[in-house]
């Protein structure tokens, strides 16, 4: 199960190499529609083309990761990360009411501080790896626009003011949410750190933001907003969008690939040594309901972005 993490000239290699087909994302999503889609890694992949000195950055912090894990130089005790919600909308089932939007920061500060009701579930083969990531989410604050847009695709637009959007507010201390229509299939998608400060933060569908109002099922329990600010604090795929890949953690098991719906109880992987597939855990693709907690790994690399010299220590 235990995984070996990356140097960094082999983090630089994957970053540069990443296969080049893959800039119209909403063209691959028609095998997935039906299931969850996160568009983190194709953006990534977008935005390791259009700035050469990304791929460098990024495994600069992966080092400083592997050594504030190994050191223990994390940050230790509650966090608390102020949340602005900028929501475009057109319609009137996408101008989100304060009480869904709340509703997301409440499942959040669940879902982040091992409180959400299923983290107990019966027969869980990885409770033992369960985490506590005890970092809470406050709304500092919401900003709405109307727009003329029924869709806003995954290239940033709805971060710029120059395509309709809204720029990101005081984006190396609050985190930034973007809620609105994608498309294309599209639940969320995040930026990792290291990236741009003006288009750092996380975007979400509408339909699948809170859980109430328009959430929408199987992704009406919140999910969509953990799994992506998962990857805005360091987290990859469990599969490690590769298959049988490595989401750089020590503690989560080989995947094949992605799983959808809720695996039956006693799923394994077809991996070398056939492990036990982490399903339940947040940066999986299972349904909402199937998803229900992080691992101490996952931890520990989330900790390390916030520690002092980390990519985001200005949340500090």
């Amino acid at each position: 199960m235990k995984k070996m993490l990356l140097s960094v000239s082999v983090l630089f290699f994957m970053f540069s190499c990443q296969k080049d087909d893959t800039t119209d994302v909403q063209s691959e999503t028609g095998a997935v529609t039906a299931g969850r889609y996160c568009a983190s890694h194709e953006v990534l992949e977008r935005q390791l083309k259009e700035n050469p000195g990304l791929a460098q950055k990024m495994a600069e912090i992966e080092d400083f990761t592997n050594n504030a894990i190994a050191s223990g130089r994390i940050v230790n005790g509650k966090m608390e990360i102020p949340v602005v919600v900028n929501v475009l909308y057109k319609t009137a089932s996408e101008n989100i009411s304060l009480a869904q939007i709340q509703s997301q920061i409440d499942v959040l500060n669940k879902d982040f501080n091992a409180l959400n009701s299923d983290y107990n579930t019966p027969n869980n083969p990885y409770s033992a790896v369960r985490a506590n990531v005890g970092i809470n989410f406050v709304l500092d604050q919401v900003i709405r626009k109307s727009t003329t847009k029924t869709s806003w695709g995954t290239n940033d637009a709805m971060k710029k003011t120059s395509g309709g959007g809204m720029a990101a507010v005081s984006p190396t201390t609050k985190l930034n949410l973007w809620v609105c229509t994608i498309g294309g299939g599209i639940l969320g998608y995040a930026q990792f750190p290291g990236g741009s400060s003006s288009t750092d933060g996380v975007v979400i569908d509408s339909r699948y933001f809170g859980n109430t109002g328009t959430a929408t099922y199987p992704f009406n329990l919140g999910r969509t907003a953990t799994h992506e600010i998962g990857h805005w604090m360091n987290l990859r795929h469990i599969w490690g969008d590769a298959t049988c890949g490595n989401d750089q953690v020590s503690d989560t098991p080989v995947h094949n690939t992605a799983n959808y719906g809720v695996p039956a109880v006693g799923h394994r992987s077809t991996c070398s040594g056939t492990p036990l597939e982490m399903y339940m855990n947040y940066m999986d693709y299972t349904d909402d309901r199937g998803m229900y907690m992080f691992s101490n790994g996952q931890k520990a690399r989330m900790d390390a972005v916030f520690a002092v010299g980390g990519s985001r220590a200005s949340f500090r």
